[in-house]
C-alpha cells in the first residue's frame, strides 16, 4: 500500500516533468542569438562589344549583379594567346571582389590563338601600331563609362605577358587609368611621345623568367618613374614565364616555351596587386 501511495504522489511530477522541460528549451531558443546570413557576390559575365577604326572588338565584362552601387573598373589585358577562359576567370575573380571587370580583346572579333608563331603575328601587329591599339582601349574605356555600374573616375588597368607589356605602354601614354599592374610583361616601348602619369606602376616578375630582359625591364621601370609615376619591381625567386596560369606548364611543353606554373608566385603576386588595386581605386 505504501509503494502504491508513493507512485501515485510521483505521477504528477512525472506527467509535469516533459512540460518543464519543453517550457525550459523554449526559453533557452529564445535566448538564444540570431545569426545573419549574408549574400555572397553573385557574379555575372557578359560579352561587351565595342568598335572603333571600322573593326569590332569583343571583350569579357564581369561585375557582382547584387551590388546596387557604382564601383571601380579593372581593365584586363589578355596574354599574347587572346581572350579566353583564363582571363575570364581573373575577371570573373575581380568581380567577385566588389570591382567591375572588363577584360579587352587587343586582336579584333574575339580572336585567339594557340601556335606561337600565329600569336607572335597578332601581338608583333598590336605593338607595332600603338595608335590603332590605344584607339581600341579608349573605345573600350569609353563605352565602359557609359556602364550604370561603373564608377568612371577610378579605373585602372593589369596585363599579362604581351597584356603586361600594353598596360606598361598605357601608362608610358599618359591615359587616364590610376594604376598599371604588369604580371610577366614584355617592356617593349611601344609609345613615340612619353606622357605624364601619376599613378601606380607595379611589375611583377618570375627571377627565372627568360623572355622579359632585366635590362629592358630596367630600362621601361626608369621611364615611367621618370614620366611621374610610383614604380615598384617585384622578381619572384623560381617563377619563369606566365607564372599566374595554371595552364602554363602544359602550354609551355606543348610548344616547347620556358613557362610555368608557380602557386607560390602566382598568390603572393595577386595579393599584391589586390592592395595596390585596393590603394589606387578606393583611396585605401
Amino acid at each position: 500500500m505504501r509503494s502504491l501511495f508513493k507512485l501515485m504522489w510521483l505521477l504528477p511530477a512525472l506527467a509535469l516533468a516533459p512540460l518543464a522541460m519543453a517550457e525550459q528549451a523554449t526559453g533557452e531558443a529564445a535566448a538564444a542569438p540570431t545569426v545573419a546570413i549574408d549574400q555572397g557576390p553573385r557574379v555575372q559575365g557578359e560579352i561587351f562589344e565595342y568598335a572603333t577604326g571600322g573593326k569590332t572588338y569583343q571583350g569579357y565584362l564581369a561585375r557582382n549583379a547584387a551590388d546596387s552601387e557604382p564601383r571601380p573598373a579593372v581593365l584586363i589585358v589578355h596574354e599574347w594567346w587572346g581572350l579566353n577562359d583564363y582571363v575570364k576567370q581573373r575577371a570573373d575573380q575581380l568581380a567577385a571582389l566588389g570591382f567591375v571587370a572588363l577584360a579587352v580583346d587587343m586582336y579584333g572579333n574575339g580572336q585567339t590563338a594557340s601556335r606561337p608563331d600565329r600569336v607572335r603575328e597578332f601581338s608583333s601587329q598590336v605593338m607595332q601600331d600603338w595608335p590603332t591599339a590605344r584607339a581600341s582601349l579608349e573605345a573600350a574605356m569609353a563605352k565602359l563609362r557609359e556602364n550604370p555600374a561603373v564608377d568612371g573616375e577610378h579605373i585602372a588597368a593589369i596585363g599579362y605577358g604581351f597584356g603586361g607589356g600594353v598596360v606598361m605602354n598605357m601608362a608610358l601614354a599618359g591615359m587616364p587609368i590610376d594604376a598599371a599592374i604588369s604580371f610577366y610583361g614584355s617592356p617593349t616601348q611601344a609609345v613615340d611621345q612619353p606622357q605624364p602619369f601619376d599613378g601606380i606602376v607595379q611589375l611583377y616578375n618570375g627571377a627565372e623568367d627568360p623572355l622579359v630582359k632585366r635590362d629592358a625591364l630596367k630600362i621601361m621601370a626608369a621611364k615611367l618613374k621618370g614620366q611621374g609615376a610610383t614604380v615598384k619591381v617585384v622578381n619572384y625567386p623560381y617563377a619563369k614565364h606566365a607564372f599566374t596560369n595554371p595552364d602554363a606548364t602544359q602550354l609551355g611543353q606543348q610548344n616547347g616555351l620556358p613557362l610555368a606554373y608557380n602557386a607560390a608566385a602566382d598568390a603572393a603576386s595577386w595579393q599584391a596587386a589586390l592592395l595596390a588595386l585596393d590603394k589606387a581605386l578606393n583611396d585605401n
